[in-house]
């Protein structure tokens, strides 16, 4: 295989790690956009159950769609890359705003990142739509998406995602008559079996032996690993979900205060890519040994670590199970819950955060219309969300 087929991936998520601002689920919406409608890397029914599936899994889901998406692409390596080219511009950032901690923004900084939320409606409001017309084909699968918005706009809690997706897969196996797809397997790529026992066994030997090992130490790259594994490998929801676990692990073991704590997290908020760099930050702003540049790198890897493991155990049993009749009907029902969880998730916290008066509303119609109807790229919305967002908003 040519260098150009890991080149590939790491070009496109490179791209999307610069321009892919709004938080995990925008990323998702943005990664149908690229690989659904424009490059048909993937068809709509498998890009989905890659979503039904990273839910189920703990860590970040963007950055795990984004990592099985290479996979699929070019193979192990092509993850890899693709892992790399969407985490690395965000954590590089991050490590930057480490070392400069008293940055401060201004009102036009406030501005043009509100003008990058409400382009993060604009992305999530179309693919929100565009899913669920070819997902939500019945009055049953709708119900099931209503249903799974209900509960969860009601609840707010990462568990019940995960929860109402499982449900959704039981009672879609029951209710709804599907057939065997076989073509859904054909994949350029998925993991060997060796790949799968290898990285299910590291998985859990980072999980269950590594705290042993760096029991009693407070300093060094060991329990520092283990700190931010730890965070990945429990943490259902991802984005911000992980905010609670990284405090517990950082600010009373003297790694960072509290309050360069929240003025990193607020920073990551303003940044493309996965809010778990936030890791990154932590990384390099902590006191004691080691600190820095690499210990940022170090953070972050170990964070992103554990979910790519377990991508690489269960992609192939899912690629095989998706073929089934049963599998089909119990991922019919998942995808109609996942369609009402974004749903969900489009009004809190991307609705709620960024449409503030009637002027937000306004450049949020019309990005949807140039994203949806004009079919306009959506790092050109991005550069043009920014600059009308400062001057309109400012």
């Amino acid at each position: 295989m040519s260098h150009s087929r890991y080149l590939e991936p790491f070009l496109v998520f490179l791209r999307l790690g610069l321009t892919s601002f709004g938080g995990p689920i925008a990323h998702l919406g943005y990664f149908r956009q690229e690989f659904v409608e424009r490059r048909h890397w993937l068809t709509e029914q498998s890009f989905v159950d890659l979503v039904a599936l990273c839910q189920f899994l703990p860590g970040p889901t963007s950055s795990q769609v984004c990592y099985s998406i290479g996979m699929i692409r070019s193979g192990l390596f092509g993850a890899i890359a693709s892992w790399f080219g969407f985490t690395l511009p965000s954590g590089l950032l991050m490590i930057l705003a480490a070392y400069g901690i008293h940055w401060t923004g201004n009102q036009q900084a406030g501005a043009w990142m509100h003008g990058l939320k409400i382009v993060a409606v604009a992305v999530v409001a179309q693919a929100v739509w565009s899913m669920a017309t070819k997902l939500c084909t019945d009055r049953l699968r709708i119900s099931f998406a209503v249903l799974a918005a209900v509960i969860v706009l009601l609840t707010n809690n990462s568990w019940i995602q995960v929860i109402v997706i499982a449900l959704g897969s039981i009672v879609g196996w029951r209710l709804i008559k599907a057939e065997g797809n076989p073509a859904a397997q054909q994949f350029g790529f998925l993991p060997s079996r060796q790949l799968a026992i290898f990285s299910l066994a590291l998985f859990a030997f980072c999980l269950l032996l590594v705290p042993i090992l760096a029991a009693g130490k407070r300093d060094g790259w060991l329990p520092l690993f283990d700190s931010f594994y730890r965070s990945g490998s429990l943490v259902f929801g991802g984005g911000h979900v992980v905010l609670p676990l990284l405090q517990a692990q950082v600010v009373p073991k003297g790694w960072v205060d509290n309050n360069t704590f929240l003025a990193g997290y607020g920073f990551a908020q303003a940044l493309p890519g996965p809010i778990f760099s936030f890791a990154a930050f932590l990384g390099a702003a902590k006191t004691g040994y080691p600190s820095g540049g690499l210990a940022g790198l170090w953070a972050l890897f170990a964070i992103l670590l554990p979910p790519m493991l377990l991508v690489n155990s269960l992609l192939p049993l899912w690629s095989r199970l998706r073929s089934s009749p049963g599998a089909q009907a119990a991922l019919a029902g998942a995808n109609a819950t996942v369609v009402g969880i974004l749903l969900a998730a489009f009004y809190q916290p991307i609705w709620t955060s960024a449409i503030d008066s009637p002027k937000s509303f306004t450049l949020a119609l019309v990005l949807f219309a140039a994203l949806q109807f004009w079919k306009v790229a959506p790092w050109i919305l991005v550069i043009a969300g920014a600059i009308c967002g400062g001057l309109l908003l400012g």
